[in-house]
């Protein structure tokens, strides 16, 4: 673009200087008026045509009307100048002649001078074009050289990225072949793991088969011994007649037992093997046969020697008459012990077992000897002393409290932190962290407080909302399970507080204040006034279904290969003895009816017709006896029991209790 700009100025017509133009202003004008205007046209054209070559542009002639003569004049001087020669000049037409050819010869001259400048200024355009070509040519080579080198700084960063991607997939292929031994490695230690435990359960399994057979040939033994013995008791029936003596109670109690051995062999034939546990209740019952055969013996020994000694008496006095012939006397014999309405009560007793009776005894010693254990820390003066018994007391019995239906989570979480501390773990209560290892008494006085805390909740909480039994019975039964003194501690407060869940009638002993029997009785006794009858009732019945519902619930996320500590063999126990034991009014009636409707599910689907039987026994040979003993305002306690065995009867089914806790009950 700036070529050709340069090259169209140089193809412009050359201009004259100033004075060039003045004379062709001040000259031509006079020679053309002295000439007539064809002559002057033709000449002018003519010298034109000839001098001035056509390549070069003609400059044109001005004329006066276009150039007024004041414009063109340098001053005032000139123009006077002007008006004193104007005259001269027209008459000189030779001079304006040779002043038009060395005007015309300037034109020509400067023409050539334009020419040769012209030329010079395209070689020096030339010049500037080859080298602004050069240099573009330059420049074009370093824009490619540029271009290429960009290309291959993009080609070596894209080298670059692309190996660093190739060492970045082949590290994270290498993480990830680490990671495959890795797990392919705790993967073969599972498996060897599992093969280990598949191996270990082989061999349990085996153990406890062998020991299953082992314990089955001993029950075999058992019952081949039971039966034995049992015949010796039918044997002994023959002195009934001879000695007056009623000896169906001996009787009785053996085909019980036998009926006992005989279902736990027939439940060990349905599940497999016999446990420990059915081992261990075949023999106790062995032991009570062989006691009840001793004591069969020295019953029929005792009315024998009666019968003897009474025999000699009857023949001396025989004797003695017949000397005197006096008139014959008749002594009256006392009669047997006669029950309510007149009915014998023989066969029943109103005195606990031996047995359970020192069961009983050590259950309370245990108790007593605990609370000697943390007498100090009771009795303690000593201010941080009280505060560490305050918190302990409190981290033992406010979970206990808060013991609810609510989720199977919650009552998780208070398992656990009422497990925790009982192990001497540290756990948060009242905003502080409390742990029995502060005292050297502590873990005894938090086992009685907790102990004391969950029979409290079934003397009161059981007692007005009867499903509260089974979520504190399942964490009873599973901290027993772990810490089995506690569980001691439980039976001894709720024996002292109910002792009918022995069962255990307290006698009457001579000395005793009438309060302190009611308080041995199980009744409140405040300012020498004794609660009244329902509250009494209300608060037992809470108890015993605590109770029941302890013997059958099992803490679910425990190990199910131990024994229940307390298990439903005891609420048998229990059921049995109440029911060779005389009849309580209201008493008796109200208890038996909480415990089945708790129990009696369970024991149901454990002893199976064993336990039909027991319930015919009740309907047929004691309710007659709590009937007789209860008066006409106390017949509620009775008629709701007759009811319910008589539905469950009809139905052939003991009914689950209500607030039973299912394994919906764990997932929430």
């Amino acid at each position: 673009m700036v070529f050709w700009d340069v090259l169209e100025e140089c193809r412009s017509v050359p201009k004259l200087s100033s004075y060039s133009g003045w004379v062709v202003d001040h000259v031509l004008p006079h020679m053309q008026e002295n000439q007539p205007s064809s002559e002057t046209s033709e000449s002018s054209r003519s010298t034109s045509d000839l001098e001035q070559p056509s390549c070069v542009p003609k400059s044109p002639v001005r004329t006066p009307a276009f150039s007024p003569v004041s414009s063109a004049t340098p001053d005032g001087a000139e123009d006077k100048h002007e008006s004193q020669h104007a005259e001269p000049m027209a008459l000189q037409s030779s001079r304006g002649i040779k002043v038009e050819g060395c005007i015309r010869m300037y034109e020509l001259v400067h023409r050539m001078r334009g020419r040769e400048g012209l030329r010079q200024w395209q070689e020096e355009q030339e010049r500037k074009v080859r080298a602004l070509s050069e240099m573009a040519s330059e420049q074009l080579k370093r824009f490619d050289e540029r271009k290429e080198l960009k290309h291959h700084k993009e080609f070596q960063d894209l080298r670059e990225v692309m190996e660093k991607s190739s060492r970045e997939a082949l590290g994270h292929q290498e993480k990830l072949k680490a990671e495959h031994r890795h797990r392919a490695k705790i993967l073969n230690l599972k498996l060897r793991e599992a093969e280990q435990q598949r191996l270990k359960q082989v061999e349990q399994e085996r153990l406890r088969k062998e020991e299953g057979q082992v314990r089955l040939r001993g029950l075999y033994g058992l019952q081949e011994e039971v039966l034995h013995l049992n015949q010796q008791l039918d044997a002994s029936e023959q002195h009934k007649d001879v000695l007056k003596v009623d000896l169906s109670a001996f009787r009785t109690r053996g085909n019980q037992l036998c009926g006992l051995v005989s279902g736990i062999i027939r439940a060990t034939s349905e599940n497999g093997f016999p446990t420990a546990e059915d081992q261990a209740v075949a023999e106790r019952a062995l032991q009570e046969m062989r006691d009840l055969l001793t004591s069969l013996q020295q019953e029929i020994a005792r009315a024998s020697e009666d019968k003897r000694r009474q025999d000699l008496e009857a023949q001396v006095k025989r004797q003695d008459s017949h000397m005197q012939q006096g008139p014959e006397v008749h002594r009256e014999t006392p009669a047997p012990s006669q029950g309510p309405g007149g009915k014998q009560n023989e066969d029943l007793q109103v005195k606990v077992q031996d047995s359970t009776m020192r069961w009983y005894h050590q259950l309370q010693d245990v108790s007593s000897q605990c609370v000697l254990a943390f007498e100090e820390l009771t009795n303690s003066k000593d201010s941080q002393a009280k505060k560490v018994k305050m918190d302990l007391q409190k981290a033992a019995t406010i979970p206990v409290s808060q013991i609810s239906t609510i989720a199977g989570s919650k009552l998780k979480e208070i398992f656990d932190k009422i497990h925790n501390l009982l192990s001497g773990k540290p756990v948060q209560s009242g905003g502080r962290s409390v742990s029995v290892t502060l005292n050297p008494q502590g873990l005894d006085f938090v086992q009685y407080k907790l102990a004391e805390k969950f029979v409290k909740q079934g003397e009161e909480e059981v007692a007005s909302h009867h499903e509260a039994a089974f979520p504190i019975a399942v964490v009873a039964s599973g901290i027993w399970e772990l810490h089995p003194r506690v569980g001691d501690l439980i039976l001894a407060h709720l024996h002292r507080k109910c002792p009918y869940s022995v069962p255990f009638y307290p006698p009457f002993k001579e000395g005793m204040a009438l309060e302190d029997y009611q308080r041995t009785l199980g009744y409140q006794v405040k300012d020498s006034k004794v609660e009244q009858q329902d509250n009494f009732l209300k608060r037992m019945s809470g108890m015993i279904r605590l109770y029941a519902a302890i013997i059958q619930l099992r803490w679910p996320y425990g190990g199910r290969q131990q024994i229940h500590p307390h298990g439903l063999n005891h609420g048998w126990r229990w059921l049995a003895q109440i029911l060779n034991m005389e009849p309580l009014s209201d008493v008796t009636a109200t208890l038996l009816f909480d415990f089945l409707e708790v129990c009696g599910n369970a024991l149901m689907k454990q002893y199976q017709v064993q336990f039909w039987k027991m319930i015919l026994l009740i309907k047929e040979d004691y309710f007659p006896r709590i009937e007789a003993i209860t008066s006409s305002g106390q017949m509620g306690s009775f008629i709701r029991l007759k009811q319910f065995l008589e539905k469950c009867l009809q139905r052939k089914e003991i009914p689950v209790p209500k607030g039973f806790l299912t394994s919906s009950f764990w997932r929430s």
